[in-house]
């Protein structure tokens, strides 16, 4: 089934995704704050840039006038980003004042995210981090003087975890303390390591044995499910719990809705060849048509869109 979203993160979404005045999905140009999160190869990327109003003798008193995101994502993705700019330019923050804003103010502001994405809102905050670390190295503010401590490059170092996604020991270690994550579970909802393969589950060194090291022996194990022999068949696709012709109208209101604005922004478009059960086979035309990034984008901003409104065993398929 579609991810349950609160009404506040749909109306945020699809006012970003149809370019609403007052939204803030973009970039902007030589910004005063850079930082990035995430990676394209793992679904979900963040891009977030700041201007700010300078202090003319203290940098430490610059204020947040503005912010803007690219997003790489699904709805909670997007909605996330809007709602960490919107608190930065509602609350007038500087950029140490920023820092204070957390991955839980942001699910609040959302008025809740499904704990399966609450990766979303820590992404956000860790490309705030990111940012006001490339503007303190550019205005020479010294931030271990002042007590802070930017993790910027602590995802490349360190002893790869979780491969899938390229998470560090560093990094996990601190997310964990920090979210207070005791589960398996937790740790990939809320950094999305182990939810792919899981092989570093319950590895030598893994997200249990990280677990066990932090918080003790009592953490909840999960369970790993063995994958399926390379001589199976692969399994049908699973029903769609509506009419077939129900299913194919909340593809068609999705698509025309929020998929095509969002393509059209850059010319191109998407048909929806055929359905059958959880597979949407599409072709892209226009500008999309042709491009070397087509396959992403009907994987990474089509079949994702479709997921999260319609239902998530959906998979788009191109023709």
């Amino acid at each position: 089934m579609a991810w349950e979203y609160s009404e506040k993160t749909k109306q945020i979404f699809m006012d970003a995704v149809h370019g609403k005045p007052g939204t803030h999905m973009g970039e902007i140009e030589n910004p005063d704050g850079f930082g990035e999160h995430g990676s394209i190869v793992c679904g979900d990327a963040l891009r977030f840039t700041f201007r700010v109003r300078r202090h003319p003798t203290d940098p430490t008193k610059d204020v947040i006038t503005e912010a803007r995101y690219l997003t790489f994502g699904c709805t909670s993705a997007i909605a996330a980003s809007e709602a960490l700019c919107s608190l930065i330019e509602q609350g007038q923050y500087t950029p140490i004042e920023a820092l204070k804003i957390t991955n839980e103010d942001i699910v609040k502001y959302l008025e809740g995210l499904p704990q399966q994405k609450i990766h979303c809102s820590v992404m956000g905050a860790e490309a705030l981090e990111s940012a006001v670390f490339n503007w303190a190295q550019k205005r020479g503010v010294d931030l271990k003087k002042l007590g802070i401590h930017i993790h910027a490059e602590e995802e490349k170092e360190g002893r790869i975890v979780c491969k899938c996604f390229s998470l560090s020991e560093p990094y996990l270690r601190r997310k964990i303390e920090e979210l207070n994550l005791r589960t398996i579970a937790d740790i990939t909802n809320a950094t999305k390591a182990g939810g792919a393969c899981m092989a570093c589950h319950h590895a030598p060194g893994g997200l249990q044995d990280l677990l066990n090291e932090i918080w003790g022996q009592g953490g909840t194990r999960l369970r790993i499910v063995p994958k399926a022999a390379p001589s199976e068949p692969p399994a049908a696709p699973a029903p769609i719990g509506v009419s077939p012709f129900q299913f194919y109208k909340k593809v068609e209101k999705t698509i025309e809705e929020v998929v095509r604005p969002a393509l059209a922004r850059d010319g191109g478009n998407v048909e929806v060849i055929d359905i059958k059960d959880n597979l949407v086979f599409c072709r892209l035309s226009g500008a999309c048509a042709g491009c070397a990034s087509a396959s992403q984008t009907l994987k990474l901003m089509v079949e994702k869109t479709l997921k999260d409104l319609v239902d998530e065993r959906i998979r788009v398929i191109e023709v």
